[in-house]
């Protein structure tokens, strides 16, 4: 966990207004917050979502991540944790579960895909790798929703993940490609064609760099 404290961390150690979350566990707290987050979240952001000083929300993360991986008394290792990726925090499936969550994912969830789904992974297909916010942009609503059944039925998966901002890029899977019965994203068709003025966000015969 990073000791550096910039003028904004210094700023959350200053006493806060009353806050909505000021008289709950500030450790629940936080973990209610980090289950439906979908990018990682700083310190900062996490202090001033449960106005709290910023030296306390670090020691309550700190907590958190020795509850999840079990280290406390009496706990009990969780198969989720609680990790730093891009200068934030964000649960993830612990490793030692990935195949099991896996194999729930392709055998509970029905197969089809709403419209709302196949238009975010048409735009993460030929614009990848692509944010979650980007994709956003370009379909004008809100997707965080449809990029968690994307990825949580393997289609897409999180490339990397910038170390200024802390945001995901997505970009697609194998999976995909065997679903579409292709053998690499160059075979994708131009998209132009299929667009009813040939832009609408996209460049002119766009395929994946």
């Amino acid at each position: 966990m990073s000791s550096d404290v910039t003028g904004a961390e210094a700023a959350s150690d200053s006493p806060l207004a009353p806050h909505a979350a000021a008289d709950l566990p500030l450790e629940r707290a936080l973990e209610a917050i980090l289950i439906v987050a979908d990018e990682p979240q700083p310190l900062v952001d996490l202090a001033s979502a449960v106005g709290a000083p910023l030296r306390e929300v670090r020691q309550a993360i700190a907590n958190l991540v020795a509850d999840f991986d079990g280290l406390l008394a009496g706990g009990v290792r969780r198969g989720f944790e609680l990790r730093e990726v891009g200068g934030g925090w964000r649960i993830y499936v612990r490793t030692d579960y990935d195949e099991v969550v896996t194999d729930y994912v392709h055998t509970q969830n029905p197969a089809r895909l709403s419209p709302a789904a196949l238009e975010t992974l048409a735009v993460i297909a030929y614009k990848q790798p692509i944010t979650r916010g980007a994709v956003a942009a370009i379909r004008a609503v809100n997707v965080d929703s449809v990029v968690r059944t994307l990825a949580g039925r393997g289609l897409i998966t999180e490339v990397f993940t910038d170390s200024e901002t802390g945001a995901i890029h997505y970009g697609t899977t194998d999976l995909l490609l065997t679903q579409l019965g292709l053998n690499s994203l160059d075979e994708l068709p131009p998209i132009s064609p299929l667009l009813p003025d040939g832009a609408d966000g996209f460049d002119s015969d766009l395929r994946p760099a």
